[in-house]
């Protein structure tokens, strides 16, 4: 089906019928950046690798000084690291950016033809040298060390027609058994992995030995109970543009992509705003989780240029008056304890749950 339209349409136009009437005052946005950090992206050298990742150390920070959130933070991004191009170096670089609270890391993961038992192995593997190598990933407080997930070429769960990269049908099982907190990948479309669950943060169980588990799942609730045999999935948002049109006709699809070709800019994150993505009896939270690919040297032009301060200005100027909004910046580990906390029937600022479930990696001092 032309852009995955059979996965989604039908689901977006019900989460249009969700979107709360008059939610109460203060809302909260908590916004959230998952970078499928990937710096060798185009067979780049170590060396290459390296020059993009320093860029990121040397420049981000001037991009976001200054801009501050509701809780005096400033903006964060996640790294996702692909476990596959492991290069120590690389992140002993991230880590910097960890240290000023600019940004944290978790696990990225490209594979294909896998076994259960193999993926369990290199996803148990990378959490260790994360953790024991670099101070990075968080543990909860079991002392388990716990991490969050973007699936490489969308395909979690086996979710592409060819069953292609990926494998392993009971993938939502090995991830939870080995320490993911919640899956970011989502979503996907224009892909026909593209999930038929749309806009939400729910959960979903593993159905033994069938592919795309996820397309099955239960909303997270306040005061909900979690089902300890469910992974969370953390969606962002997935609409229409309809002031951006194919050929002049046709709307284009909006998933929350920030590219050198797509930059982000104040009518998309209204966009973003208007899903309402949340939790479900809290219509004053949403939850807004972007993606990119920050290792790539065309992106960086906008991600770490003025584009990219003037969006993280004018999104603090419109969502964190104080009186109609309160902005939250917030790394995946804070996003994903900020819903645990609601889940667990938890009420007061969202900001004050960014640690409640998952402390902050060593390296974050």
């Amino acid at each position: 089906m032309i852009r995955a339209l059979d996965k989604w349409l039908l689901p977006y136009l019900g989460s249009i019928l969700r979107r709360p009437l008059n939610p109460p005052r203060p809302r909260h946005l908590i916004f959230c950046v998952a970078d499928h950090f990937e710096p060798h992206v185009g067979h780049a050298t170590d060396a290459e690798a390296l020059r993009r990742v320093t860029r990121w150390v040397n420049d981000f920070p001037a991009i976001v000084d200054g801009i501050r959130d509701a809780d005096g933070h400033l903006p964060c991004h996640t790294f996702f690291s692909p476990a596959e191009e492991y290069h120590p170096e690389t992140l002993t670089f991230l880590s910097t950016l960890v240290e000023q609270h600019l940004g944290e890391v978790e696990i990225h993961l490209h594979h294909r033809n896998d076994t259960p038992e193999i993926l369990r192995n290199r996803l148990t593997t990378f959490r260790h040298i994360l953790r024991e190598s670099h101070g990075l990933l968080g543990a909860d407080t079991s002392g388990r060390i716990r991490y969050g997930f973007v699936h490489g070429n969308w395909a979690l769960c086996n979710s592409r027609p060819d069953r292609d990269w990926c494998g392993v049908n009971d993938e939502l099982d090995v991830l939870r058994e080995t320490g993911c907190y919640a899956d970011f990948t989502f979503p996907s479309a224009p892909s026909p992995t593209q999930p038929c669950i749309v806009n939400r943060i729910y959960r979903a169980r593993n159905r033994p030995d069938q592919p795309r588990s996820h397309d099955r799942g239960t909303p997270v609730r306040a005061t909900g109970t979690p089902d300890p045999d469910t992974l969370m999935l953390i969606q962002g948002p997935l609409t229409v543009n309809w002031r951006s049109r194919k050929f002049g006709l046709l709307p284009r699809i909006e998933n929350g992509a920030m590219a050198h070709d797509n930059p982000p800019t104040a009518l998309r994150a209204g966009l973003w705003v208007r899903q309402a993505i949340g939790v479900e009896s809290r219509p004053d939270l949403v939850f807004v989780k972007v993606h990119t690919h920050g290792g790539s040297s065309a992106n960086q032009q906008v991600l770490l240029g003025p584009v990219m301060r003037n969006f993280y200005r004018d999104l603090a100027a419109r969502y964190n008056d104080g009186d109609r909004w309160r902005l939250h910046f917030v790394s995946a580990r804070e996003c994903y304890n900020l819903i645990r906390a609601v889940e667990d029937g938890q009420t007061g600022d969202p900001g004050s749950f960014r640690n409640y479930e998952i402390q902050p990696p060593p390296a974050a001092g």
